[in-house]
């Protein structure tokens, strides 16, 4: 069960086997539906979730009820709202299952102790939020530098396996353009095949 966990953290930080097993203490493991809301907007974040199995999609609504994905999450990645997290205030956020999901939770309460008891673990977690930060600001760049085609082509080429696992309509509401806008861009895509 935690196996793929531990090779997560073992890239970045040495443990010993009670900090280990510390660490697993505190871990919550949740098997969750698909379509099923992790967090809805207005709720308090109160968990950061290791995916085990399963891939998951954070979004937001605009005032009209149209979605902006932010991300998807799919196996080995971390998903939760940072802010509402952190600050433990109301979000403005989704997060909702896309498939059948296996989920290594931990809550705000138990990370706090785990810092306290196991300081290396903020390394850790200072590196996924590095992370975060470098991938939204390369896809903010993508998203004022680069075409929808090339955006498209992009994300294809960075993240197959999500295509594969994703309706087209939701890569491109994360990709900034509406369902019909993409289906030409694939259409013009493959005539010039």
């Amino acid at each position: 069960m935690y196996e793929q966990i531990d090779q997560f953290a073992d890239k970045c930080i040495q443990l010993t086997p009670e900090e280990r097993a510390y660490f697993h203490s505190l871990l919550k493991l949740k098997r969750i539906r698909k379509r099923t809301f992790l967090l809805q907007e207005g709720e308090v974040c109160d968990f950061e979730a290791f995916i085990v199995k399963g891939c998951v999609r954070t979004y937001f609504l605009s005032e009209d009820g149209t979605e902006t994905i932010l991300s998807f999450a799919i196996e080995n990645w971390w998903v939760s709202d940072l802010y509402s997290f952190t600050d433990q205030t109301p979000s403005n956020m989704f997060i909702e299952t896309l498939e059948d999901s296996e989920l290594l939770m931990i809550d705000y309460k138990s990370k706090t102790a785990l810092f306290e008891k196991v300081p290396k673990f903020e390394r850790l977690f200072r590196l996924l939020v590095q992370r975060s930060l470098f991938s939204l600001q390369r896809r903010f760049h993508s998203l004022v530098s680069q075409t929808a085609e090339q955006r498209y082509i992009a994300f294809t080429e960075k993240y197959p396996e999500i295509v594969q696992r994703v309706p087209q309509h939701q890569i491109a509401r994360y990709l900034g353009v509406s369902p019909e806008f993409l289906s030409k861009v694939r259409g013009a895509m493959h005539k010039k095949k």
